[in-house]
């Protein structure tokens, strides 16, 4: 069984989560802005600047925000944007720090990972599920499981495109763990071909990345792709 006997599924207390805005915490999960992540470079969230060009961009269509159905949405958008780019105010790699060694030397993979993500091409959803594998190194050098979703999630959550987002997670991986193979794939559904352009709800664009030993070993990509497979 996978993982057997190594139970590092920890989810870290982040009850002070501060406010990329400059302020103190104010109610984000853990899969938003980290407490305990350092930020990425100076980044921060200006809310009364994304408000100002939320109401702009209604203006633009041709709305009239100060209607009721609108008058508090460039508020809410600029909320919602704060948390779907919350990747880019925390430093992803480092919930890899904490590691453990288990001298478990053989495949590690994490399934059916939810994932939501906006296309940098036209800001429109996309989302699907992350798989995510690895072979820890020669000390049996593991992470929690909870990690890996994190990971993704820290990833997914800056304007991004599918294929970078599939390398960036390999590459962590790669960096934090050296571990002897790392293999990752994602499969989603993108809204910028489903509600626009050419409209095809439904099509699913798969990507992935594989590194060291599963790019080397056929016979070790094979299995791993085999238990994504096998999954459904």
């Amino acid at each position: 069984m996978i993982g057997e006997g190594s139970d590092v599924s920890d989810v870290s207390d982040v009850s002070d989560v501060p406010d990329v805005t400059g302020g103190t915490g104010n109610g984000y999960s853990p899969f938003e802005v980290d407490a305990e992540l350092p930020r990425a470079g100076h980044a921060v969230f200006d809310e009364e600047r994304a408000e100002r060009a939320v109401r702009e961009l209604l203006l633009a269509c041709g709305e009239d925000p100060e209607r009721d159905g609108l008058r508090e949405t460039p508020a809410r958008v600029a909320r919602a944007y704060r948390e779907m780019f919350a990747g880019l105010y925390t430093d992803p790699d480092h919930v890899l720090d904490r590691t453990f060694d288990e001298s478990h030397e053989e495949l590690v993979l994490v399934t059916d990972i939810p994932m939501f993500s906006l296309c940098e091409h036209h800001l429109t959803p996309f989302h699907g599920v992350a798989h995510v594998g690895y072979i820890p190194n020669g000390q049996g050098k593991v992470t929690g499981l909870s990690k890996l979703a994190r990971l993704v999630d820290l990833y997914a959550k800056r304007p991004q495109v599918q294929e970078r987002l599939t390398s960036q997670v390999a590459d962590a991986l790669n960096r934090k763990l050296r571990p002897r193979g790392v293999i990752v794939v994602i499969e989603a559904e993108h809204l910028c071909m489903s509600m626009r352009g050419v409209r095809k709800p439904g099509a699913r664009t798969t990507t992935s990345a594989v590194r060291g030993l599963l790019q080397t070993s056929a016979s070790s990509r094979a299995e791993a792709l085999e238990l994504i497979k096998g999954r459904r």
